[in-house]
């Protein structure tokens, strides 16, 4: 048993570099997605995941498979779109978790179309949902250094970033680092998109951010307890979704998802804060 555990990794680079990759990418993705949650911006982290696909196409259609420059378009329509839901958001007086809905599937549209006309085709299904094989050397590299970045940066603004995230008007009052940090971690989140969705998929890195978060609200009170849970609920999620992908062929990215979700439900009814089947607590003895 153990030995099925590990085996495809130390057999194959490949998986080797899908596993160290995707643990690093959980351990930085998750955290950001329990303060996305605490935040009530959860609906950004889907739309930002769908808004990367039309800059990663146009990139790949002028440069190729260039990691560099994928990310870079990525990142671009990512923070993008984030930005002109705002802007719609206060011109308009349209609520922007309303202007978010109605733009990602035109960016997710203008995408698929995009990488349509690609003279070199490129394996639509691996982009969306995700291929153990798309994590080589220089991708490994690149989401080893997003996810050490993000958690540097993330404990920098931490303390800013909780008060922002619980008393913004407190935060204002006392310091102008209120917009800086908001536009800070809403970098950080598409960043972590971006880079995710060579192994994980476009479509699927947002579930690997958002469920483990969601699930980790079911075991602890405290921030700093559903910060570490998050993290490691979403790496184990991708080390025994990446065995789920190998042994019965399917692709990597619906398989370390859909076990995130099975984290999340069991999370629901069985964890201790607010789970469906928790034993209530009893009465103080008078």
């Amino acid at each position: 048993m153990f030995d099925a555990l590990w085996q495809p990794f130390a057999e194959f680079a490949f998986m080797r570099r899908a596993l160290f990759g995707g643990i690093a990418l959980a351990c930085s993705a998750a955290p950001l997605g329990v303060f996305l949650i605490l935040r009530r911006m959860s609906l950004i982290g889907d739309a930002v995941a769908h808004g990367i696909l039309p800059g990663t196409a146009l990139a790949f259609l002028c440069f190729g498979l260039s990691l560099p420059l994928l990310v870079l378009g990525g990142l671009t329509a990512g923070l993008g779109m984030a930005l002109l839901a705002a802007w719609v958001s206060r011109r308009t007086g349209l609520r922007e978790e309303a202007s978010l809905a109605a733009i990602y599937p035109i960016s997710l549209a203008g995408g698929v179309l995009l990488l349509s006309l690609a003279e070199q085709k490129i394996d639509l299904l691996h982009l969306l949902f995700g291929s153990a094989l798309a994590v080589d050397a220089h991708t490994l590299t690149a989401m080893l250094i997003v996810a050490g970045l993000s958690l540097v940066l993330l404990a920098l603004i931490y303390r800013a970033l909780l008060l922002d995230t619980l008393d913004p008007l407190f935060l204002r009052s006392v310091s102008r680092l209120g917009p800086l940090v908001h536009g800070l971690f809403l970098s950080l989140v598409v960043l972590n998109l971006v880079i995710g969705f060579h192994a994980i998929g476009a479509l699927m890195v947002v579930g690997l951010m958002l469920l483990p978060a969601v699930a980790a609200r079911f075991w602890s009170r405290h921030l700093p307890s559903l910060l570490l849970l998050a993290a490691l609920l979403a790496a184990a999620c991708v080390w025994l979704g990446l065995l789920l992908s190998y042994y019965a062929n399917l692709p990597s990215g619906p398989c370390i998802v859909l076990l995130a979700g099975a984290a999340y439900l069991f999370s629901v009814l069985f964890g201790p804060v607010h789970g469906l089947c928790r034993t209530p607590a009893l009465p103080h003895p008078t």
